[in-house]
Formats: C-alpha cells, sequence, structure tokens
C-alpha cells in the first residue's frame, strides 16, 4: 500500500509538473516593476497608460490625476483577489462564494473571485476505471488553469476540487497540492487544509460525511479524514454517475440523509462535513444547523473561510453556518 501511494504521489506531480512552464514569485504590491517569465510585468504601477494619457475626443490630457508611479488598487477586488479553480462542470463553488459575498456585502466588500475552469472532458464516475481516468484529466487540466488563473494576478488560489475523490489518502493529495504551489509559486487554500483547521475550531472528532460520491469515493474521503486524525462514524454518498449531475442533488435529499441518516443519536456526532464542490450546502446548513445541534460543514464554505482568514479577513459572516459566523 505505501508503494502504491508514493507510485501515486510521484505520478500525479509529474502530471502537473509537465504541463508546463512555472511562474516566477510575483511581488504584487511592489512599487518597482519587474518582468516575469511571460514578458509581463510583476508588481508593476498600474493601470499603465498609454503615451498619451487619457484622451478626449482625440486630445490628450496626460495622466488626468492617476499616478503613474504607484499601483493603484483593482476596484472591485481591493482587498483580496481570489483565483477559484474548479472542473469545468462545476456550477456550483463560484455562485456558492458570491452568494456568501453577497449576504455579507459590507464584511466582504473588496473581496473578488476570479475563476478558471480546470477542463475535464470525460466527467464519468462511474467505475473505478472512470474515477482513475478523472483524476488524470484534472491533474493534467490543472497546469493549464493555473497559467491562465495567474494572468488575473490573484493574491491567493483556491482549490475549488475534492481531491479525496480521485485520489487515496493524503501523501498523493498533499503531492498535487505541493506541485501546484511550487508551479504558481502563489499561496493556496485547499480542502486538505480547511478541513481540520475548521473541525479543529468547532472541536469535532466524531464526523459524518456527505458526498456526493460512490463506496469508493466515500471510502477515500473516510481515508482523507482519519489520517488527518479524525473519527468518521457514518457516510452518506449519492453515488453520481457523473460530475455534471451533482450540482442537481435536491436539496430535499441531502436534508433527509442529514436528519434520518447522519444526525442520529445512535452516531453521536460532533459535526458533519460535506464534500463535493459542485453539491451546493450553505441554505441547507443554515436551515440544518439550528435542528440537529451540531456544525454542518459545507466544503465551498469551509475552504472560503479558510482563505479569507489567511488573508486577514476575520469578519464575522452572516447566512453561511455557524463557523463563519463564529470563528
Amino acid at each position: 500500500m505505501t508503494t502504491r501511494r508514493a507510485f501515486l504521489a510521484g505520478s500525479v506531480a509529474a502530471g502537473l509538473s509537465a504541463c508546463g512552464p512555472t511562474r516566477p514569485p510575483s511581488t504584487v504590491r511592489a512599487p518597482a516593476a519587474a518582468h516575469d517569465a511571460r514578458g509581463g510585468m510583476a508588481g508593476r504601477p498600474m493601470p499603465a497608460l498609454g503615451p498619451t494619457g487619457v484622451v478626449h475626443d482625440g486630445r490628450a490630457l496626460g495622466a488626468f490625476g492617476i499616478d503613474p508611479a504607484i499601483r493603484h488598487p483593482d476596484v472591485l477586488s481591493h482587498r483580496t483577489k481570489l483565483g477559484l479553480l474548479v472542473p469545468a462542470t462545476n456550477t456550483s463553488a463560484e455562485a456558492e462564494l458570491w452568494r456568501i459575498i453577497a449576504d455579507n456585502r459590507d464584511a466582504l466588500d473588496g473581496v473578488g473571485i476570479h475563476t478558471t475552469p480546470v477542463v475535464t472532458p470525460r466527467p464519468v464516475l462511474r467505475t473505478e476505471e472512470d474515477l482513475n481516468e478523472y483524476r488524470r484529466q484534472f491533474v493534467a487540466g490543472l497546469g493549464a488553469a493555473i497559467d491562465h488563473a495567474l494572468l488575473a494576478e490573484p493574491d491567493r488560489l483556491v482549490m475549488g476540487m475534492s481531491l479525496e475523490h480521485v485520489l487515496y489518502g493524503l501523501e498523493p493529495i498533499r503531492a498535487v497540492a505541493e506541485e501546484a504551489r511550487r508551479r504558481s509559486r502563489t499561496p493556496w487554500a485547499t480542502w486538505h487544509d480547511a478541513a481540520p483547521r475548521a473541525l479543529n475550531a468547532v472541536g469535532a472528532k466524531r464526523i459524518g460525511l456527505l458526498t456526493p460520491f460512490d463506496e469508493i469515493g466515500n471510502r477515500n474521503a473516510s481515508r482523507m479524514f482519519e489520517e488527518l486524525g479524525f473519527e468518521v462514524v457514518s457516510t452518506v454518498g449519492f453515488a453520481c454517475a457523473n460530475a455534471l449531475d451533482i450540482a442537481h442533488v435536491p436539496n430535499a435529499a441531502k436534508e433527509r440523509a442529514i436528519m434520518e441518516l447522519l444526525a442520529t443519536p445512535a452516531n453521536r456526532l460532533d459535526a458533519i462535513v460535506q464534500c463535493g464542490t459542485n453539491m451546493s450546502l450553505v441554505p441547507v446548513t443554515e436551515k440544518l444547523e439550528p435542528v440537529v445541534g451540531i456544525p454542518i460543514l459545507g466544503i465551498n464554505a469551509v475552504t472560503f473561510w479558510h482563505a479569507l482568514r489567511d488573508n486577514g479577513i476575520h469578519a464575522q459572516l452572516a447566512r453561511a453556518g455557524r463557523l463563519l459566523r463564529e470563528h
């Protein structure tokens, strides 16, 4: 088993590193200009204006009050710009994060999300062979997606993917994440870092998992959390046969799974954890947390919380669950 883990860790890292060039460190807020490997400018004063400056009806007006020696902030993402990488089939992660921002306009003013899809041409998930092919496609597409995301100069990248679905254990998951960090030279927010931080924040040890996965995916997810030091008491997976289908799991089914199968007296859970970034959960979390009396931690909200806290944004956020409100 150790040999297989090492092989997987090496193969996924090799697949990602083979996808093209890396970007040198970006000094985003530095006042001096420096060229990056693609001939662009890192840390340059912005916005750069053409030789004439502002023009009005063909007449040059110069800088028009824009100081050309400083880097003016991104107007909409002046506090932090997050680059979100998701499978191209994912229609939920970005929408869920923007919903949290919209519900907390004052607290999150200046927080922006720039989404880049990771192309996975055959998102079928019926068999273990399908999962292996999906893993290969995701890792192969991740390198190009990182390069595209970096064109917007994000402060931090967010892995909008449940890597435990297609990778077996923490070692290969961390190998992919570390290779992504090496390639991008940019901080990352990842689920395998965010989840234990959140569970420790709420004091949870005994957990139940809610996923869109089949039994193979659930075993992989359980393994990750057990290697992180948590006891997985019960799992429920909706066994979605296609990555696109995950977004179509009805909220009523999620609620029933939580109430009838996970948050039972016999399970004595400290928290419910939801995997699968294309399966939204914030409305369900808000509705059921007061009923079940334990935290319900959805992957999108938790990873976003982790990214915000690491970027120094500690505001208490409403309508996104107990974790974001209290921690």
